[in-house]
């Protein structure tokens, strides 16, 4: 295999991707003109790329073990495939890399929820922080998908901002666009179950819509977790709505397209994102988008979103209520929300960690 200079680590990259895999499926094809090599589990995904098999044991599919897998091989395997591969530079989409290895790595950081929302027993809170404020001293440089988390990035990590680069996310242009589908009756929510995602709020504020708007559903598309997903359905039976509250459980990404086009609107309360992708592929359909303003979501949304004060299930039931039958605002927030879209790209993105990358090889 031929030797590459920079080396792209792939070792999170799941089966079924979500937020962090979807960001680097998508930026990987625009670096190709630096011919890295991909350390990577899942070669078929890159024909066009030199690719090194890793294990496909390392990544969040396989729960805390997983994490436990990668963390391992990164400090052990990894250095030694970059002395093989004799990489100057490696990549990483996520806040991970060699310690004291002298292995120059850029690493990616995409939010810092395990410290803005702490839990003492998970191993998650503990990571960062101990290990990710050694990451970012180490690393190279440090890329961040917003401004929000740019300033996380120098808050927590205690790095320099001159050492940090925010570089927006973006939304496949090709796969989320309106499909011309009829509106139907339900409110959708896509993402993890985690309490900071703000959905007991939101089953609260489904539960308060009055009489007219009683055959609405609400639908929550995502992974269930064990630890929240069966208080949350819990919470739905005990305020009596559980028949309208439908858990979908992981949506392909093949199918996000036509729930968002279906839904009355987007709903998406959390108390902080380091990006808000969904929201972006929501605003992209021509969805309408009811949200809160934590972290960097008012950075993708700019003024086309409904924007509710955040811990509050009656700001949520009005915003709700005032989209249940009203075609015009829906409109207006239809096209602000197409146009907002806009202003992102997966090219973009691509070009802008190319830029970067490159300026470090």
């Amino acid at each position: 295999m031929a030797n590459s200079s920079l080396l792209i680590n792939l070792s999170m990259l799941m089966q079924r991707p979500t937020g962090i895999s979807t960001y680097a499926l998508n930026v990987v094809p625009h670096l190709a003109a630096l011919s890295p090599t991909l350390l990577t589990a899942q070669p078929d995904r890159f024909p066009s790329f030199s690719c090194q098999a890793i294990p496909a044991n390392l990544t969040p599919e396989q729960g805390s073990i997983g994490h436990a897998r990668r963390l391992a091989w990164t400090q052990t395997e990894l250095p030694r495939l970059a002395r093989q591969q004799q990489a100057s530079l490696v990549f990483s989409p996520i806040p991970e890399m060699p310690l004291w290895r002298g292995c120059r790595t850029v690493v990616m950081v995409h939010d810092f929820i395990p410290l803005r929302f702490p839990s003492w027993r998970s191993p998650l809170t503990q990571y960062f922080r101990w290990i990710v404020p050694q990451v970012l001293h180490q690393a190279v440089h440090i890329l961040c998908n917003s401004q929000s988390t740019a300033d996380d990035v120098i808050r927590f990590g205690g790095v320099p901002a001159a050492k940090v680069t925010p570089i927006p996310l973006a939304y496949d242009a090709a796969h989320f666009r309106p499909l011309g589908l009829p509106r139907q009756n339900y409110f959708l929510y896509i993402g993890r179950q985690d309490p900071y995602k703000g959905l007991d709020q939101l089953i609260s504020a489904f539960a308060q819509l009055p009489r007219q708007a009683a055959d609405c559903e609400l639908w929550i598309a995502g992974s269930a977790d064990p630890r929240f997903t069966p208080q949350l359905q819990a919470q739905a039976h005990e305020l009596g709505v559980a028949a309208r509250v439908k858990f979908l459980g992981y949506v392909p990404y093949g199918e996000l397209p036509r729930l968002l086009n279906g839904a009355i609107a987007f709903v998406f309360p959390s108390q902080w994102e380091g990006f808000g992708l969904p929201v972006l592929e929501a605003m992209a359909c021509g969805t309408p988008v009811i949200t809160t303003a934590a972290g960097a979501i008012p950075e993708v949304t700019g003024e086309a979103a409904l924007r509710v004060e955040q811990n509050s299930p009656k700001a949520l039931c009005d915003a709700m209520r005032a989209l249940v039958g009203d075609p015009v605002q829906t409109h207006q927030l239809r096209n602000l929300s197409l146009a907002q879209a806009q202003q992102f790209s997966w090219a973009r993105t691509g070009q802008a960690t190319l830029s970067n990358l490159s300026a470090r090889l």
